[in-house]
Formats: C-alpha cells, structure tokens, sequence
C-alpha cells in the first residue's frame, strides 16, 4: 500500500460547518472511496482551517484521484463542499489537493 498525505485549506469562517458535514459523510461517497481504493483515509483540521489528510491505496495518488473523478457522487460531494475551502480558484478540492512527500515512516 501506498500511504499519501495531502493538504487544504478550509476557511477559517466555515470549520465547524465542515465538521458536522464530515459527522455524516453521504453513505454513497463512502462507498466510491472504499471501490476506488481509499483505505485508513483520515483527515485532520486545525482550527485556522489547515487540513491534512491521509489515506493508503495499492496505486498512486493520481490514480486515487482518477478512480474518484470517474464517480458521479464524487463530482456531486465536490460541488457541495466547494464553499468551504479557500485558495481552489473556482475548482473543486479534490483538483487541489497538495500532496505531500513522504520523508520518514516508522515500521
């Protein structure tokens, strides 16, 4: 498995909206994570808005992203979500998502 870690930002006005959303993820946008190879994905926020994420899959990051682009839910979770970050240009998050390059893992 390959492990990945991203980051956004959310804005700072709309984190706790943000976490409630995330309280009850739509069943379906579950189901298009796990089919598509999200495995152990978590995200962490920080009060000013950072957002981390992390997940594992047995591809790469860009073939994560394909899998999920491929899925109507994903495009429908996408345009609802938009609102709530800063710094995407009008995209959708997952289109700007960061991902960061792994320097150290404890076995």
């Amino acid at each position: 498995m390959r492990r990945v870690a991203f980051v956004l930002k959310v804005k700072a006005d709309k984190v706790e909206e943000y976490k409630v959303h995330h309280q009850a993820v739509w069943p379906a946008m579950l189901d298009a994570l796990r089919r598509t190879g999200w495995h152990n994905y978590s995200l962490f926020l920080r009060e000013d808005g950072l957002l981390f994420g992390y997940f594992e899959t047995p591809e790469s990051f860009q073939a994560a992203l394909a899998g999920m682009a491929a899925e109507d839910i994903n495009a429908r979770w996408q345009e609802f979500m938009a609102p709530y970050f800063e710094g995407i240009g009008g995209a959708h998050a997952d289109e700007r998502m960061l991902e960061l390059e792994e320097v150290f893992h404890l076995d």
